[in-house]
């Protein structure tokens, strides 16, 4: 039997139970060991704010269409961070370059549920890297996430770089853009996360709540403002504080899934009269100019390997390992106390 996390219903949560499914050609079966929740992207279908529920993606037009739901609850197996061991290959792929072998720990996408089938050529080249804990794989996507924030960023040595949110993404971009030469400032609403963004890189630390972010940022930078800010909390009054942070041209990239109409974000103030640039970074591709040297495989894996170098740390994001049979508790606690929680894992 497979079993499977969904969502019934808003803030509804069950899992449940369905007859394996027979490997097709071109397929490999994963036994999942873990599967990190996403505290963002999840989190919108959990609350049953994702624009999926009331609106359909057209993917040749690049539209969103009005009048028709692309997704409907229940909502199953969401997720995108898993690690399993591989228990079968069809015959016809084993050879194939790349593929892992039954036995092998691997990485990849297949969803909250505790046995992925997915096809060879996705899972080419995921072999996790040797003496890489199996929990550590559980970030390659996440990781990908924020790296791909930081090279939209255009970070140059010795830049300042204001990152504003620091749950677990907020985290790995403040490393990775404290790696790429920067002075990191680092923004959130909750001290916990703060002290953690210290240790994670951040020089400098203001919380949303209690200090007047855009000045402080300018009085650290010698009235000129950050080269360039990551927003990626997703809350709209945020990037409005990014775009507030940043120097005469400087650039913003909007990194959040924003939900709703941007109440709290004023493009008429500091966005057009300072002539900031505000770009998209999403996951589903890389800063167009590096499009032909860089690919989202090339993020994760990367992401991977400075992981097994030790030059970025993860495990010690993990806050809660969770038996998958206790899912609803974990997404109550990531939608009603974050404070309490950075990445949470679920165990099968």
């Amino acid at each position: 039997m497979e079993r499977v996390v969904q969502f019934t219903g808003p803030r509804k949560v069950e899992v449940a139970e369905h007859e394996s499914a027979p490997l097709p050609p071109g397929h490999l079966r994963v036994r999942t060991r873990y599967s990190g929740i996403s505290a963002g992207t999840e989190l919108t279908a959990y609350r049953g704010t994702n624009p999926y529920l009331t609106r359909t993606w057209d993917p040749e037009a690049r539209l969103f269409r009005e009048g028709a739901a692309g997704i409907a609850y229940p909502v199953a197996g969401w997720g995108y961070s898993e690690v399993g061991e591989v228990t079968e290959v069809s015959p016809e792929s084993a050879d194939l370059p790349g593929t892992p072998a039954v036995g092998d720990l691997v990485w990849g996408i297949w969803g909250h549920r505790s046995e992925g089938v997915v096809p060879v050529e996705r899972m080419a080249g995921h072999t996790l890297p040797d003496g890489l804990k199996p929990l550590a794989g559980a970030f390659a996507r996440v990781g990908a996430i924020a790296y791909n924030a930081v090279l939209g960023a255009e970070i140059h040595l010795g830049e300042d770089v204001a990152v504003f949110g620091q749950g677990v993404i907020g985290l790995l971009a403040t490393r990775l853009a404290q790696l790429s030469g920067a002075r990191v400032t680092a923004v959130d609403a909750l001290a916990v996360r703060l002290a953690h963004a210290r240790e994670h890189g951040a020089e400098i630390t203001l919380n949303a709540r209690e200090d007047e972010v855009a000045e402080r940022v300018h009085e650290a930078t010698g009235g000129r403002g950050a080269d360039s800010a990551i927003e990626i909390s997703g809350a709209y009054p945020a990037l409005h504080e990014a775009l507030r942070s940043v120097a005469v041209g400087g650039r913003v990239v909007a990194s959040g899934f924003y939900q709703g109409d941007g109440a709290g974000l004023r493009l008429g103030d500091e966005f057009h009269h300072n002539r900031a640039q505000l770009i998209c970074s999403q996951i589903g591709g890389v800063p167009q100019q590096l499009a032909g040297r860089w690919s989202v495989e090339r993020l994760q894996q990367t992401f991977l390997r400075l992981v097994a170098e030790g030059k970025v740390e993860v495990e010690a994001l993990v806050s809660h390992v969770v038996p998958v049979a206790e899912a609803a508790e974990a997404y109550t606690l990531l939608d009603e106390r974050p404070a309490e929680a950075l990445q949470i894992v679920l165990e099968f």
